[in-house]
């Protein structure tokens, strides 16, 4: 790993230029397009401004990963013709500015990408991190001329392709027979028509994603479901999606990631959910839902013997309340994520009950929980502090917390907790694979459990609390 930003551009060949030959996979984060475009160049025998370096660079390149300021056409030419290896392709671009003619990608770059004829594996994705703006000049002959080849595509992720409608995306899927996982963000003209004839099709989608698709309704979850093999739908931020989506998603049998922020669901709808968060969902999001109430917590635990339910995203919903966490303790289910955040009606009760709460006689308080997001929940004071430290959660790794007002309490719960990270900014928490270091955490408390010397003694004996104990006698905090 180093930044890419530290070398000259006419350097970066030679830099290149060691690189091994058994080179497989390359990731960059960011990137001049134009470097990426000469650097490659080189693979063709064109001659450019950078030194001469040798006949071939990266020759058994497989994966290639960029994060470029702008995807173009030359870039994409480059690629497509100087890594005839390549099996799996990502390319980001975050324009600052609306990108020229020059600086972009057209249907005659995405027709370029039909000469890699072993790719399984395609992400093209313009970010709107720093401006809104689009792949303007794509429109659906580019897919049509694109998917004129690659015929082994298993994997295809389209983001800010506006001009491409239903016809563009419909042909992705009757095209490509080995298709299992199809990722659109900001097609704001893909319809339920993309998906009306499915069933005519050989595929077996095992992954959907379809963010910020706001033409999307309910018909188009209906026939979705269709695919009964789905184990993985992203639907965040299809605002048009209501109560009969969530009856079609429930025919799913295989389903264990379902993300549902910002649709226009209801505590009754969200019911239909209740026999696949027995048998196979695994992860649920609600987030921004804004008609969930307590009620919702009821229909979807209560009378449960079992769950496959691990991680609960309830953020952002202005009716829940202390209420909706005391039904969830008391399932006494082993959810390991939760996250909460911006509910304003979320207090102090919630996080004791948490603490408190035992999933089986054999595990300790709070146990299973390893990420906990609390930011900006409207009711928390320095007495959830208390209950935040050893030796309550033993398991969590990632607390969200906003710690603006007693920063030197958030501090030193951080300092007591050292395997703890504690995020006070608003970022998202959590990873993508958890670490293993539960024993190395654990261990201190299996010879003295200090919730029952606190129990007993009435106080926890241990001097790691005292930056605590002077941090609480600043005042009150929220958290």
């Amino acid at each position: 790993m180093f930044d890419v930003s530290f070398f000259l551009r006419q350097n970066f060949a030679r830099v290149w230029a060691m690189a091994s030959e058994k080179l497989t996979s390359l990731e960059i984060g960011c990137i001049y397009s134009v470097t990426i475009t000469e650097l490659l160049s080189q693979n063709l025998g064109i001659s450019n401004s950078m030194n001469h370096v040798g006949p071939s660079m990266w020759p058994n390149i497989e994966k290639l990963c960029l994060s470029v300021d702008y995807i173009t056409d030359a870039m994409v030419g480059a690629i497509s013709k100087g890594l005839a290896s390549l099996t799996h392709l990502e390319l980001q671009d975050a324009p600052i500015i609306e990108p020229r003619f020059s600086f972009d990608l057209t249907n005659v770059g995405l027709q370029q990408i039909k000469h890699l004829s072993k790719l399984k594996h395609l992400s093209l994705v313009r970010s709107q991190e720093f401006f809104v703006t689009y792949f303007r000049r794509v429109n659906d002959l580019g897919i049509l001329l694109m998917a004129d080849g690659c015929a082994d595509l298993e994997s295809i992720c389209l983001g800010g392709f506006c001009r491409v409608t239903d016809t563009g995306f419909r042909t992705l899927l009757h095209t490509f027979s080995n298709l299992n996982k199809l990722r659109v963000f900001h097609g704001i003209q893909l319809t339920h028509l993309v998906f009306h004839d499915i069933s005519a099709t050989s595929l077996s989608l095992k992954h959907v994603s379809l963010r910020w698709c706001s033409l999307l309704t309910n018909d188009a979850v209906k026939n979705l479901s269709l695919n009964k093999d789905l184990s993985f739908l992203d639907l965040r931020d299809c605002r048009s999606l209501r109560d009969e989506a969530l009856q079609a998603i429930s025919t799913i049998p295989k389903l264990k990631t379902l993300l549902l922020d910002g649709s226009d669901i209801s505590d009754a709808g969200l019911s239909h959910l209740r026999p696949m968060i027995m048998n196979s969902l695994v992860s649920l999001s609600v987030r921004g839902c804004k008609k969930l109430t307590d009620k919702s917590i009821t229909v979807l635990f209560d009378g449960l013997s079992k769950i496959e339910l691990q991680e609960l995203d309830l953020s952002n919903l202005p009716y829940l309340s202390d209420t909706a966490v005391l039904q969830l303790t008391r399932s006494r289910f082993a959810i390991s994520e939760l996250r909460m955040r911006q509910c304003p009606l979320i207090g102090d009760i919630s996080v004791m009950a948490l603490a408190s709460m035992q999933v089986n006689e054999d595990q300790r308080h709070g146990s299973s929980l390893r990420l906990l997001d609390l930011y900006n929940c409207g009711g928390l004071t320095q007495l959830s502090f208390k209950w935040l430290k050893n030796p309550y959660f033993p398991r969590l790794r990632w607390l969200g917390v906003t710690g603006s007002l007693n920063r030197d309490l958030v501090d030193a719960l951080a300092r007591s907790r050292p395997f703890l990270h504690v995020a006070c900014h608003g970022e998202e928490l959590g990873a993508d694979h958890w670490d293993n270091s539960d024993i190395l955490y654990m261990h201190h408390y299996d010879e003295v459990d200090e919730f029952e010397q606190w129990l007993f003694d009435g106080e926890v004996e241990d001097d790691e609390d005292d930056d605590m104990a002077d941090a609480e006698n600043d005042g009150e905090v929220i958290l």
